[in-house]
């Protein structure tokens, strides 16, 4: 198809009306694919958005915020993190934001508190005055995170990765992190243990509580019997500590058959203890984690985890945010989605 260049056509040279006549849908169907694609059919969104890259199709930004009043930019505070440690979960959750922000047609604006200032309520306050975005998007949500005090106060739209707690907005997604460790207590009563040792995380954070309740919950269902050493909550030297501990765990009369982390930097310890004993992983102890860090596949043997769903997690978060910037209203309700245990060589 050749397209002249006239007025009103985007920087491409390719207008909304030839993206609706190429796809045989109408000019507002396109509009809606790229503004509310929840209000078209999978298979008609797909066909224009074929058709928009196809054609090379440019929409100007500039007037679609005039016409709608919306920045199509949604605001994500950055976690706290060491730049020479990062996170690789919460890396990988901002990837999984900006592939979901952009499958709807919106940016992800990253942001920080100036130094020396813990108080974040200045820097949401600061986007909000310059009408910079259009909604929030929050992570390492606390049950009594000030964030979302403050934001529900302002009644400015947000949502959040983790859960918000009673008496608190409930548009959140999370995975079930208790329903991943159910199923890890399944998955090795199903292959014949029966003692297991269960490494913790003294931090206290809901999603830690939440993984120890769920494998308490499929231990006591399963029959397994389970004895638990948790990492030292002050302490520059945890791993050595939690290695003695756990080798502790595989010294007592009734030796574990298997250990299961709360995270797979605890697993680390889980390693150590049973080489330290002259065991093997994966032969003599079975080793669990969670989170499904890219050391899982560098270990040796390859450490099998539970893999959270973060891509699901952002999709879904950007549906409820937009809906909620569409309707004023949020949705009333949480999510939990279900985790994957990834098997590898060591159990």
């Amino acid at each position: 198809m050749t397209v002249r260049n006239s007025r009103g056509r985007s920087g491409s040279g390719v207008t909304i009306e030839d993206v609706a006549r190429v796809a045989g849908v109408s000019r507002q169907t396109v509009s809606n694919a790229l503004n509310a694609p929840h209000r078209v059919r999978e298979e008609t969104l797909k066909r224009v958005t074929a058709v928009i890259e196809g054609l090379g199709y440019q929409p100007d930004q500039s007037a679609r915020s005039l016409k709608t009043g919306l920045r199509y930019t949604i605001g994500y505070l950055a976690p706290d993190d060491d730049p020479f440690n990062p996170n690789p979960v919460m890396g990988g959750f901002l990837t999984a934001l900006c592939d979901a922000a952009a499958a709807v047609g919106y940016r992800v604006l990253l942001f920080r508190p100036q130094s020396a200032v813990s108080d974040p309520r200045k820097a949401f306050d600061d986007l909000i005055a310059a009408r910079q975005v259009d909604g929030f998007v929050l992570s390492d949500v606390l049950l009594d995170d000030p964030r979302v005090d403050h934001l529900s106060e302002l009644g400015f739209p947000f949502v959040a990765f983790g859960q918000t707690g009673p008496g608190r907005p409930q548009d959140w997604v999370d995975a079930d992190n208790a329903q991943g460790m159910y199923d890890v207590a399944a998955l090795l009563a199903a292959r014949g243990h029966r003692r297991v040792g269960y490494i913790g995380s003294s931090t206290g954070v809901p999603w830690m509580s939440n993984r120890y309740k769920g494998f308490r919950r499929g231990a006591g269902q399963f029959g397994l019997e389970v004895a638990t050493v948790f990492e030292p909550s002050e302490s520059g030297e945890f791993r050595e500590e939690l290695t003695a501990a756990v080798r502790g765990l595989l010294q007592s009369a009734e030796r574990p058959s298997a250990l299961v982390a709360a995270a797979d930097l605890l697993a680390l310890a889980a390693y150590d203890a049973v080489r330290g004993e002259g065991l093997s992983v994966g032969v003599d102890i079975a080793v669990v984690g969670f989170n499904d860090l890219p050391l899982c596949g560098l270990l040796s043997p390859r450490l099998t985890s539970v893999r959270m769903p973060l891509r699901s997690i952002a999709s879904e978060l950007m549906a409820r945010l937009l809906a909620q910037v569409q309707s004023g209203e949020p949705a009333g309700a949480g999510s939990l989605l279900p985790p994957e245990i990834i098997i590898r060589d060591s159990i």
